[in-house]
Order: C-alpha cells, then sequence, then structure tokens
C-alpha cells in the first residue's frame, strides 16, 4: 500500500505544475485541501485557504504569455493518513513585455505536507524555495499579494536550521 501512496503523491505533485501551466485552476481542488497553508518564498507571499491561493495564482499566471513548472527528484515519506514530501522545481516565465527581456528562469524546492482525503491525497502544507534565478527579474511583476522575492536560499543552511519538514519527518535533522 505505501508505494501504491507514494505514487499517487507523487502524482499529485506533478499534477500542480499541469493546472500552473495549463492555468486549469480547477485542478487545484485535486492538489490541494481546502485549508492549505502555501508559503511561496519567490513570491513573496502566503495563502492560508484554497480559494485565496487560487485566485491570486490565476491573477499573478495571467499576466505572463507563458510558463512551465517542472517537478522532479520526488521524496516521499508515507506514515498512515500523513505523508511529508520533498521535490525539486524548476520555473521558465516569460512575460514579451517585460522591458530588459521576456525570459526569467527559476530553480528551487517544494517542502510539503500531505494528508489523505476522501477524495485522495491532498497538499495541507506547502513551502516552496527560490534557490537560483537567472534572466529579466522584471518578468514577474508584482500585483497583489505577490511580490516577487529574487533572494536564493540554501538547502543545506535550511538543513541545518532544521526548518526542512521532510527532513525532520524521516529524521535526519
Amino acid at each position: 500500500m505505501v508505494e501504491h501512496d507514494k505514487a499517487a503523491i507523487i502524482e499529485v505533485l506533478n499534477l500542480y505544475g499541469l493546472a500552473l501551466d495549463a492555468h486549469r485552476w480547477d485542478l487545484f481542488d485535486r492538489v490541494f485541501t481546502e485549508d492549505v497553508t502555501a508559503e511561496f518564498g519567490p513570491a513573496g507571499a502566503a495563502w492560508s485557504g484554497l480559494a485565496a491561493f487560487r485566485r491570486s495564482f490565476a491573477e499573478f499566471h495571467a499576466r505572463l504569455d507563458s510558463h512551465q513548472h517542472t517537478m522532479m527528484g520526488h521524496l516521499v515519506q508515507v506514515d498512515g493518513d500523513r505523508a511529508h514530501a520533498f521535490s525539486y522545481g524548476n520555473w521558465l516565465l516569460v512575460r514579451e513585455a517585460a522591458e530588459g527581456g521576456p525570459v526569467w528562469q527559476g530553480t528551487g524546492w517544494y517542502d510539503d505536507v500531505l494528508v489523505r482525503t476522501a477524495r485522495g491525497w491532498r497538499i495541507q502544507r506547502r513551502v516552496c524555495r527560490l534557490m537560483s534565478w537567472t534572466g529579466n527579474p522584471a518578468v514577474p511583476v508584482p500585483d497583489g499579494e505577490h511580490n516577487p522575492d529574487m533572494q536564493t536560499n540554501v538547502l543545506h543552511r535550511h538543513s541545518e536550521a532544521g526548518s526542512v519538514a521532510f527532513l525532520n519527518a524521516i529524521g535526519a535533522q
């Protein structure tokens, strides 16, 4: 059963990227719980609740001409009806009207807590951290709750501080 759970969780993590890039905000219902807490360092913001999170991400991504989110390197620890997941992401944002060039690319990681619901696994808490970026920082325009933060994060420093939930869950801190 654990292997089945891990596969289902990885599917949820990957569906997030597709939902963003296809502007299928309804798919967030298949990714997140209604009471999700989402802290996105690159956005310079945090949200409580799915409705606010979905609305804000729809508004931000509508200002871009195109974007691609790649999820990879998934690690999953299942403990009954709760799980922790860690994955890496690459984000390519394109906005043709951006002065200084149309492309910004970032890399970082997601540290997630998931719960099993009647409708399957859902992310209840997500922390996203930017590790590096290149390109035009004017592409991700501030809008509403989004105040892009280009400060980079070093994973081993977060690990040393004990702030990576996945590492705590597997007893690696």
